[in-house]
């Protein structure tokens, strides 16, 4: 019975703990593009971005990783036979790196919070991929066990991986478009009204 109490507030903590590693990383994107801005918008964008982020990672996710930790251990505890799975090794090495990237978040969060910014909108959207990646693979893993389809999973992420580079690089461009084509909108209207000024004083 302990052993499933600790697994049930372990799938807790995994889904508190992913939705801020899914979410965060996306205020990264938009507080780098946030530089994009006029002066007066990019400061008061990047100070609520900045205010979101902070809450996000010490409210959320920092607490749903202990969770998710703690949790892991008194399973080991009460179950240590586990140790014995290959599988379980595997998924300890992720989790070990997606605690590594939580607190990479937090450096980046600093780092951005100092007006050093390391990477663009663009780096942060693959930045942002990294955890979706992991999630997949580690919910195979808690699933298949050593029954794990290593093949078919190999395949489904490098499947993810190429259609999450598609789309990364579609709305990019769609951006790019989008930005001549406002460009250029201005400089007609720009062109326009200078026009109508030049008519207005050719005027008796």
């Amino acid at each position: 019975m302990p052993y499933l109490w600790f697994k049930a507030f372990h799938l807790v903590g995994i889904v508190a703990w992913f939705a801020g590693m899914f979410y965060l990383p996306r205020l990264f994107v938009y507080h780098a593009e946030a530089n994009e801005q006029p002066e007066a918008v990019r400061s008061i964008l990047q100070q609520q971005y900045q205010v979101m982020e902070t809450r996000l990672y010490s409210i959320i996710m920092t607490p749903a990783m202990i969770l998710t930790v703690v949790m892991a251990i008194g399973m080991l505890v009460v179950a240590p036979e586990l140790l014995k799975e290959t599988w379980i090794h595997i998924k300890l090495t992720l989790v070990v790196v997606l605690i590594g990237y939580h607190h990479l978040c937090k450096r980046l969060m600093k780092e951005m919070a100092a007006g050093q910014f390391r990477f663009s909108g663009q780096q942060f959207r693959w930045f942002n991929e990294f955890p979706t990646v992991l999630f997949v693979v580690v919910v195979l893993l808690a699933v298949f066990k050593n029954s794990f389809p290593t093949s078919a999973a190999s395949w489904a992420v490098v499947a993810m991986i190429v259609a999450m580079a598609a789309i990364i690089q579609l709305y990019a461009r769609k951006r790019r478009l989008d930005r001549e084509a406002n460009l250029t909108s201005s400089s007609d209207l720009s062109s326009s009204d200078k026009a109508e000024s030049g008519s207005a004083q050719a005027l008796p």
